[in-house]
């Protein structure tokens, strides 16, 4: 009987070992879980991240499955001190082991699995860290994880096999996120000591090290006793192991954390919200009305004349690799080429950030002083403000992974009244505080919006693409993704439209009010009432009456139709066929609106933009080239007299300032836009080689100065565009003078035309 059951005790423990042994073979081989290949092994950081280039040949992003776009360094770009304070700390045997450290993992079985003693440390070395970090996606149960082991235990000795000790070190320190957006150990040393990751210190490394264990339990900003007591922990390990003497502990242990914090801030010129525009617009799939929610049509139609028209919008799912799979900026190495200049990049971001965040969120915090219901206007109700804020509450992502998992409403309502710990944005870097998510909801809101994009009017490069005023916090890009009204923006169309029908800048028209269609449109201004007065001057003053005499004149659906011909497909427009829209209530992007404009720069011809301009595949193969969409809207003749007239808008219009108060003296076309209670402030300037954009106003239309003096786009939209053109100006690397004029023939007469037309009686002749 005993022999019997030794004999089933080794025949158990035989086909036990055998089936761990085909557990690990099948684990090795990818037959069972996932198994990176060898290839990618060999670039686990980037997990073949596709990499984005400027114009300027500058790398300004990697695309990877965890979106953190990391700038990685080497082990010679580490202190000694933080190798000795990781090894010390996480894995004490890290240069003797091949992977798997049997003697911590024995001890971690017995210890915490056995004896249950949840002190007694894990078995996990430096290596399986880096794995479970590169390759295992969140556990979701204890089974599950029990699971992923194995496979971290064989994908860590093939790392071992791969790589030398000191670059898995490197990348275990490249990879980790230290919060902050601080991702990886030289945006950490940046964030958190202003140094880079050479220079620090026992101290500084002891703290870094010290959060790889739970950085939001260590956090240093929000619990500096609990960080300061890892910290020493860390210390201590270092004395255990050699590197720290017990002297120098008991005086390091005593310093204090000597936080030197500095808001992480994306590379110069790099582009995020261009970025993520971009790599959703490249993955976007074939529209499909069954995909869009019912108040989405608008967004449905706009994708799919996107899809039929532009070949950039969806690449990725309209051409398939050579095994017939769709392509995938996150997986597939893809070096994309963008049109984007770093250095124009910086200085748009630069503008917004000095007058948006510099000047006019000051005057908007001033001004808020004296209404109760700030950051809202004056003019609302206290209910309309509850509807506003309960359905910011709705659309937050807090409110929709509570109802995800099951709270009840009161429970929503009640975790938006209780204060949290968090951090939030100030122009003067971020702050933790204690505050409920409704306030922080309110506190956002009294932030003001912007939004920037330049492109090259005969090209179609977009240079500078500014979707907002931070992307980490508000990350609504309005260049593309948003829409407002354009107010008198649009003017431009209507007046291009009148070109087209004969007219010309020195076509005279009534300066009267007049009723149409019991749509009385009212004038800031009553200068020269009554009076037959020049085109010309009536777009260099914005006069609405004018622009509704010629809408009448021309008729509404002529208007919609040239309104499409320069790129604004908004289905609304064609909804909003009434005299009114020659004012500008419909809702157009910052893209849009600048694609546009170049028609009239580029002698007729509206360029479409231009995000990239080649793919290679992960071997420098080229697999894509783009070039420049252009449409003939207007005729060549016609642009001329357009830009007779926005130079107008900018010698003595409303866009004046830029000569007397900004000093630019190059040739210039411009026009301002101001909506209904100010919510939107435009600027669209011309120049001969670049074209620009810029639109700034509220989260929503309810929050706005109110008075026209701030709230104009003469005051709030136009400043930026000035101050992107002087640093462009400045910079000669960039070969942009304010000496170049627009090619027009020298003796070109604006008030002359092809034929002779009769407008309102008046009899005018042309050659």
């Amino acid at each position: 009987m005993r022999r019997h059951f030794v004999h089933f005790l080794w025949g158990f423990l035989t086909v036990l070992l055998g089936f761990i042994a085909v557990f690990f073979i099948s684990v090795w081989n990818g037959w069972i879980g996932y198994m990176p290949d060898m290839d990618e092994l060999s670039n686990p950081i980037d997990k073949f991240a596709s990499q984005v280039y400027s114009a300027d040949q500058q790398l300004i992003g990697t695309w990877n499955q965890d979106n953190n776009n990391r700038v990685a360094i080497d082990y010679n770009g580490l202190s000694p001190h933080l190798v000795h304070a990781l090894v010390a700390t996480e894995d004490e045997r890290f240069y003797e082991h091949s992977g798997i450290d049997f003697i911590a993992l024995g001890r971690a079985i017995v210890k915490r699995g056995v004896m249950r003693q949840a002190s007694a440390g894990g078995g996990s070395t430096i290596t399986q860290q880096l794995a479970k970090q590169l390759f295992s996606e969140k556990a979701h149960n204890t089974l599950e994880r029990l699971l992923q082991k194995p496979i971290e235990w064989i994908i860590a000795v093939k790392l071992e096999r791969h790589f030398t000790k000191e670059e898995i070190l490197a990348m275990y320190f490249n990879y980790f996120d230290f919060l902050h957006n601080a991702v990886g150990i030289k945006r950490a040393a940046n964030v958190y000591f202003n140094k880079e990751p050479r220079n620090l210190n026992v101290t500084e490394a002891a703290l870094l090290v010290g959060l790889c264990k739970n950085p939001s339990m260590f956090n240093p900003l929000r619990h500096p006793g609990r960080c300061m007591q890892r910290r020493n922990v860390v210390l201590m390990q270092m004395v255990k192991s050699g590197y720290v003497t017990k002297d120098e502990y008991a005086e390091l242990s005593q310093r204090p954390l000597g936080i030197h914090f500095t808001k992480a801030k994306p590379v110069n010129g790099s582009a995020d919200y261009f970025q993520a525009f971009l790599r959703q617009y490249m993955m976007a799939k074939k529209p499909e009305r069954e995909n869009y929610q019912a108040w989405q049509n608008r967004q449905f139609v706009l994708d799919s004349i996107a899809w039929e028209q532009d070949p950039l919008y969806g690449w990725c799912n309209k051409n398939t690799k050579r095994n017939g799979e769709p392509y995938n900026v996150n997986t597939d190495g893809l070096r994309i080429y963008t049109t984007i200049d770093t250095r124009m990049q910086q200085y748009a971001e630069e503008a917004v950030r000095k007058h948006v965040g510099g000047y006019l969120q000051a005057q908007f915090n001033l001004a808020s002083r004296y209404k109760k219901n700030a950051p809202f206007s004056s003019n609302i109700s206290r209910r309309t403000i509850k509807e506003i804020l309960n359905r910011s509450c709705r659309q937050s992502l807090r409110y929709q992974r509570m109802k995800e998992q099951g709270a009840t409403p009161e429970e929503i309502k009640r975790s938006f009244r209780t204060p949290h710990e968090m951090t939030l944005f100030t122009y003067h870097g971020d702050i933790d505080t204690v505050m409920s998510p409704i306030d922080s909801i309110r506190y956002y809101k009294s932030f003001l919006r912007a939004a920037f994009m330049s492109m090259d009017p005969h090209t179609g490069a977009v240079k500078a693409y500014v979707g907002g005023i931070d992307y980490q916090h508000f990350k609504y890009d309005v260049v593309m993704g948003g829409r407002r009204q354009v107010g008198s923006t649009i003017k431009p169309y209507l007046y291009a439209l009148a070109m087209q029908n004969g007219m010309t800048p020195c076509t005279l028209a009534p300066n009267v009010q007049r009723t149409y269609g019991g749509w009385t449109p009212r004038n800031g201004s009553r200068a020269r009432y009554g009076q037959e007065v020049p085109l010309r001057w009536g777009l260099q003053q914005s006069n609405n009456w004018i622009s509704a005499y010629l809408i009448n004149l021309l008729g509404p659906s002529q208007f919609v139709n040239i309104l499409h011909d320069f790129g604004l497909n908004n289905p609304d427009i064609d909804k909003n066929t009434g005299p009114v829209l020659c004012l500008g209530p419909c809702e157009v992007s910052v893209g849009e609106m600048t694609s546009a404009y170049t028609t009239f720069a580029n002698g007729g011809i509206r360029c479409a933009p231009l995000f990239v301009t080649k793919i290679e595949d992960s071997h420098g193969n080229v697999i894509a080239k783009f070039q420049p969409l252009m449409t003939e809207v207007i005729s060549e003749v016609s642009s001329y007299q357009m830009i007779d007239m926005l130079r107008a808008v900018i010698q003595g219009g409303t866009g004046s300032r830029l000569r007397y108060a900004y000093h630019l003296t190059a040739d210039i076309g411009g026009k301002t836009g101001t909506t209904n209670n100010n919510a939107d402030g435009w600027f669209m300037g011309i120049t001969p080689d670049l074209v620009s954009g810029c639109w700034v106003g509220g989260e929503d239309r309810d929050i706005h100065f109110d008075n026209t003096a701030m709230g104009q786009g003469a005051t709030t939209a136009l400043p930026v565009w000035a101050y992107y053109m002087q640093s462009i100006y400045a910079d000669k690397r960039l070969g942009y003078s304010q000496n170049t004029k627009f090619s027009i023939p020298p003796k070109f007469n604006p008030c002359q035309a092809a034929d002779t037309i009769n407008v309102n009686g008046i009899q005018e002749e042309y050659f």
